[in-house]
């Protein structure tokens, strides 16, 4: 009954593919669209439930409701504006879509779909489970970061294609941003790649599947591998226009960035594309440094493989809500800085310490070296990088 349930989606798509009714030449098709479909509409009903928890969450973290009129039908009163990204998504769809007179219009309607198709095709190298990975290629790794690539280029189309100076500037901002994060966000991979010794996401998931007692050998409990994790976090945030990095729609700086020439649907897909991505690269962590589908303990490995995997997944959209609810936006040269002088270095330093890991026999000395190795350089260049400056006690005034 267990292998059932672990293998409850797969078992389905084969039963389908199954019925006589289909012709042997569409199977291939068929297979196709029960993988990358059923995908498309769990993320797509994600993102919607994940737009609702977010303003309720922050709206409890700044001591206000969030959305508490839209309710569901024939269900409890507490669910109560929970219905709110159905109303949103009425709302967009059949919203007005204005398109300035100068626009480049084709390149202008591109702009969203080219942002959004490079993130779903990003899915199809997640493992969701046991033998729940769409695409099974020696190359996961490589092929995620080179779809995700592309949407530097849907950026830039939309904010020239915008013909409007502030888009432009706001287009010119975000491709900085995302070409910054996106170094440290590589190099803080590759220590994992370097330590499985392949580029497969399935191959580096089950590297992390054996257990020491009731613990797993998951990445993030090496002293490489939590470091990793934060910067693989940090930089992911950046890549995803999270807050504190939300600086590509600064609205007190460049009127909402890029995508200020946007409305009704298209307007929508940058908004769905923001949280498809945070998705993605949420997936990417959890398969490279928490064990993708495994347990976080041995005797809890009865539960379905993929239960585990977007419970995970839940925790650390959950973490993105946190941070932006909590830590405030940067400014653009502490942005840069920090990405440069900061993330970059710890991020080599972290393939050094990974190396030294491996080769230093297991023990308590190989703990200490690889944790120095670590803590040192982070101490000094976070002090260079505050500016000699130390943390003093906050005051706050009230105007009188």
């Amino acid at each position: 009954m267990t292998d059932v349930l672990d293998q409850i989606f797969i078992l389905l798509k084969h039963w389908v593919l199954g019925w006589p009714c289909w012709p042997d030449s569409l199977r291939p098709i068929l297979s196709v669209l029960l993988s990358i479909v059923p995908l498309m509409l769990v993320f797509a009903l994600l993102f919607g439930i994940a737009t609702v928890v977010e303003r309720k969450a922050i709206g409890r973290i700044q001591n206000r409701y969030g959305p508490n009129r839209v309710g569901l039908p024939f269900t409890d009163i507490r669910l109560a504006g929970f219905g709110q990204f159905i109303a949103d998504g009425i709302k967009a769809l059949t919203k007005e879509d204005i398109v300035p007179r100068a626009a480049d219009k084709v390149v202008h309607f591109l702009a969203p779909v080219a942002l959004i198709v490079p993130v779903f095709l990003a899915y199809s190298v997640l493992p969701y489970g046991r033998n729940m990975t769409p695409i099974d290629m020696d190359a996961g790794v490589l092929f995620f970061f080179a779809a995700g690539a592309a949407t530097e280029l849907s950026v830039f189309m939309a904010g020239w294609a915008s013909r409007n100076k502030y888009s432009l500037l706001g287009a010119m901002r975000a491709i900085a941003q995302m070409i910054s994060y996106e170094v440290p966000l590589i190099i803080s991979t590759i220590t994992v790649v370097m330590m499985v010794g392949s580029l497969s996401t399935v191959k580096i998931v089950e590297a992390q599947a054996d257990y020491s007692g009731q613990l797993p050998h998951w990445h993030v409990f090496t002293p490489w591998g939590l470091a990793g994790f934060i910067l693989f976090m940090i930089a992911a945030m950046a890549e995803s226009n999270r807050s504190p990095f939300d600086l590509p729609e600064g609205e007190s700086e460049i009127v909402a960035g890029y995508f200020i020439e946007y409305s009704g649907f298209k307007f929508a897909l940058f908004f769905l594309a923001e949280y498809l991505g945070m998705f993605a690269v949420s997936g990417l962590a959890v398969t490279l440094f928490l064990g993708g589908w495994t347990a976080p303990l041995a005797f809890l490995s009865w539960l379905p493989s993929w239960l585990w995997f977007f419970a995970k997944l839940l925790a650390l959209i959950s973490l993105f809500i946190w941070v932006r609810g909590t830590v405030p936006r940067l400014r653009m040269d502490q942005l840069m800085n920090f990405a440069w002088k900061f993330m970059l270095p710890m991020a080599l330093i972290n393939i050094a310490a990974a190396g030294l890991w491996f080769f230093l026999p297991a023990g308590f000395d190989r703990w200490a070296v690889c944790s120095a190795m670590l803590i040192v350089p982070y101490v000094l260049l976070g002090r260079g990088l505050m500016g000699g400056k130390l943390f003093t006690k906050r005051t706050y005034r009230y105007a009188e």
